[in-house]
């Protein structure tokens, strides 16, 4: 069992292992690519992506891809199965997505599921918890991008002319405090009331 000084080092060594079986379901040689914890890029919300691949067209060098690993996990062998799926990306080219190229060596290597979002099947997960064992604890506390945050606490309501349908926002400090009338000579000066 190894030790890691960082999460990156164990990932570089994950991918260096896992990087043989991708080659044995038949994925195309490849090479290694750059490896890193990072909050992927795209939709936010509960369908935040855990893994990513970006080709290496898009690297400066063009020379290898890079692949982030969502830092919201720390399940070891969860890592690892995010990681198999990002280097397939990095193996078929993630120009072709979840299609064809990628399935036929996603399936080969035991992952299941929607190809958008596999999971080991059990003869891939008893592979990735021992290489989890082989690689040692992996050096990373999950991060969850929801706590911390202040709640918010005041939501400024909305306030409409009852005469011309005139809109303001008003916090509710003010809103019990003050009357605010719309000049909109409708009915005189109107009291805008709470919609």
């Amino acid at each position: 069992m190894h030790h890691h000084a960082t999460r990156e080092s164990w990932l570089i060594e994950a991918a260096e292992h896992l990087t043989p079986l991708i080659l044995e379901a038949g994925g195309p040689e490849f090479k290694q690519p750059l490896v890193s914890v990072g909050l992927p890029s795209g939709r936010g919300g509960k369908n935040q992506a855990i893994g990513q691949c970006w080709s290496a067209a898009c690297s400066d060098d063009k020379e290898r891809s890079h692949i982030f690993v969502s830092p919201t996990l720390d399940n070891p062998t969860r890592v690892l199965d995010v990681l198999a799926h990002e280097l397939i990306h990095s193996s078929v080219g993630v120009e072709h997505g979840h299609k064809a190229p990628f399935r036929k060596v996603a399936v080969a290597l035991g992952l299941e599921g929607k190809m958008t979002a596999t999971v080991a099947g059990p003869e891939l997960q008893a592979k990735l918890e021992k290489l989890a064992e082989t690689l040692g604890d992996y050096p990373h506390a999950k991060l969850d991008p929801r706590s911390g945050r202040k709640k918010q606490t005041t939501r400024m309501l909305k306030l409409e002319c009852p005469s011309c349908g005139a809109v303001a926002r008003i916090s509710r400090k003010w809103a019990d405090t003050v009357t605010l009338n719309c000049d909109c000579g409708l009915d005189g000066c109107t009291p805008m009331e709470l919609a």
